[in-house]
């Protein structure tokens, strides 16, 4: 275990390597923090986080920069989560808030975490299996033809069309109305016992058409939806110290999968978790870290956003813009 003058010396290290992506020598930090003894006690200090594994020094001569397992002692209890100003806030606020539909505020979601951390930004899609239903609508497109349009208490709208021969307008209202009064709030996985006994309630010539609608409404339930990822900012990573790496960083980037292992699996909304460097599932991303939060409505976990970078990152302050986003998304979908 490391004593406080060593974890203070990290710290120091850590802030001043992401804040001027030079190696940090002894006498920098005597001489730009606080830490109370001489350059020989910081420099038999840093001896120790080296030996330890928390610093490394990357030429000969040179001064010490974190390691991985250094930027995870200093992300797990060496920093706080930086608050977002008040400035910033009504920001975040006032952008999201103009947002009209769910691809509107992923849209916006994505863009904006981008600008405020100039990361990489990455926004999950609302799952389609943590939905319920909030509007069923039936519409006429073509003769023996409706468009089923599923509209999820998340935003989310999914439409099929569903080859019907003929039907009549009075018949399709008496049908979306049932449909309606069946499914309204219920979770995707009580909708197919809850329509089970549906054809019963229409007249012998509404029936085939009954259970066409069914059909597809729950193929559209069940099928596993391949969950959608959107990201932003990629131009960011051209400003920070890739190097070789950056062009495997970019091929990782376009990968829906690697994305959906990126932001790893939903758990605590409350928490904010960190990925530094090869805890990351990829190989291609083994340089960068990532900051990732849960956002939904209420209790309800929908699904994740976070941000990439190198990880040579001000976690700090990272951890604060996506846990504030996160909050926001969360709220925005609950009113909407």
């Amino acid at each position: 275990m490391l004593d406080d003058r060593k974890l203070a010396v990290l710290r120091a290290i850590v802030e001043d390597y992401v804040s001027t992506n030079e190696p940090v020598g002894s006498k920098a930090l005597a001489d730009r923090h606080n830490l109370g003894v001489s350059p020989a006690t910081i420099r038999n200090d840093m001896a120790v986080l080296e030996e330890q594994g928390y610093i490394a020094q990357p030429h000969t001569s040179a001064g010490r920069v974190p390691t991985d397992k250094g930027y995870r002692l200093f992300v797990d209890r060496l920093s706080t989560i930086k608050p977002l100003s008040v400035a910033e806030r009504r920001a975040i606020e006032t952008f999201l808030t103009g947002a009209y539909d769910l691809d509107d505020v992923v849209g916006r979601t994505v863009r904006l975490l981008a600008q405020l951390t100039r990361q990489v930004a990455v926004v999950q899609y609302p799952s389609l299996t943590r939905s319920a239903v909030r509007h069923v609508e039936l519409v006429p497109v073509a003769e023996g033809r409706l468009l089923l349009v599923l509209i999820t208490n998340t935003g989310r709208v999914e439409q099929r069309v569903i080859e019907t021969g003929q039907i009549s307008e009075e018949s399709i209202g008496h049908l979306r109305a049932l449909l309606n009064t069946c499914l309204d709030g219920l979770g995707f996985g009580e909708v197919p016992a809850a329509v089970a006994d549906l054809p019963d309630k229409v007249g012998p010539d509404e029936r085939p058409v009954a259970a066409a609608v069914l059909s597809v409404l729950l193929e559209t339930l069940v099928e596993k939806h391949e969950e959608k990822i959107v990201f932003a900012g990629a131009a960011n990573l051209a400003a920070v110290d890739f190097s070789q790496s950056l062009r495997e960083v970019l091929v990782a980037l376009e990968e829906q999968v690697v994305l959906m292992r990126l932001l790893g699996e939903t758990g605590d909304s409350s928490t904010v978790t960190v990925r530094i460097g090869t805890e990351n599932p990829d190989l291609g991303l083994k340089s960068t870290s990532v900051v990732a939060a849960d956002y939904g409505v209420g209790d309800l976990t929908l699904a994740r956003l976070g941000v990439l970078g190198p990880t040579r990152m001000d976690y700090p302050s990272t951890m604060g813009a996506v846990r504030a986003v996160a909050r926001y998304v969360g709220q925005i979908l609950a009113g909407s």
